[in-house]
């Protein structure tokens, strides 16, 4: 798959998982900006978990941002990082900077065109922390290689923080119901998409260098998997 077409096919991020994973819709505000229930309801459980990991203060980027609501939330409650925000579509990125001209934090930097199968256009680091909300599953393999290759070079060494979001399928865990419809539209609308084996991102991590450290459980059958550079 090329990176044009992983560029045109990113920006249905956010509208699948609204449509397909939640139910719920989402709404564009007058100044542009796209807001989700789905993104509203996981932030709060998301940011407890980046709170309880993340450092007080550093540079956090974060991937696959979407249409910045996340990127907000997390900037607002954490004000001693510097939080950046990417995303490979144009309009998730306009998207994003309405959130962000809102919102005036000082701690928000400008969206990225950040494409993972485009490494010549990727930042440098180091970060403390990278952080990618549903963006595995709804993107190809290819793409979560280049994620690990990233946060392989970009992470502050020891002890940088990659954390994912998002559902997996586990070799011994029963997957839920409701994964794995979502599982079967995902790839009915792209076979290079679809829920990924754990295990198979751990792998992945590891042969840039991050080892795997926690998985947590999330509402909706989603889980959070930790990495940290080693």
């Amino acid at each position: 798959m090329s990176p044009a077409h992983f560029r045109s096919r990113t920006g249905l991020r956010r509208d699948i998982e609204a449509a397909v994973h939640t139910l719920d819709p989402q709404t564009r505000r007058p100044d542009g900006a796209l807001a989700s229930p789905a993104t509203a309801r996981n932030a709060g459980p998301i940011l407890e978990v980046l709170r309880a990991h993340l450092p007080a203060r550093g540079r956090v980027l974060e991937v696959a941002s979407g249409a910045g609501e996340h990127a907000v939330a997390f900037a607002a409650a954490l004000p001693g990082l510097e939080w950046t925000p990417s995303d490979p579509s144009p309009e998730a990125r306009a998207s994003t900077a309405a959130w962000a001209g809102a919102s005036g934090l000082p701690n928000l930097q400008p969206p990225l065109a950040l494409d993972m199968l485009e490494e010549a256009n990727w930042p440098e680091g180091p970060v403390e922390a990278v952080v990618c909300i549903n963006m595995i599953h709804i993107s190809p393999w290819t793409a979560t290689e280049g994620l690990m290759r990233l946060a392989g070079r970009v992470l502050r060494r020891p002890g940088g923080l990659l954390a994912l979001y998002g559902p997996y399928r586990e070799a011994e865990v029963e997957l839920a119901p409701s994964n794995a419809a979502f599982d079967e539209s995902l790839m009915a609308r792209d076979p290079a998409w679809g829920l990924r084996e754990r295990e198979a991102v751990a792998a992945a991590a590891k042969a840039e260098g991050l080892a795997f450290t926690l998985r947590l459980e999330m509402p909706a059958n989603n889980l959070m998997l930790l990495f940290r550079a080693v």
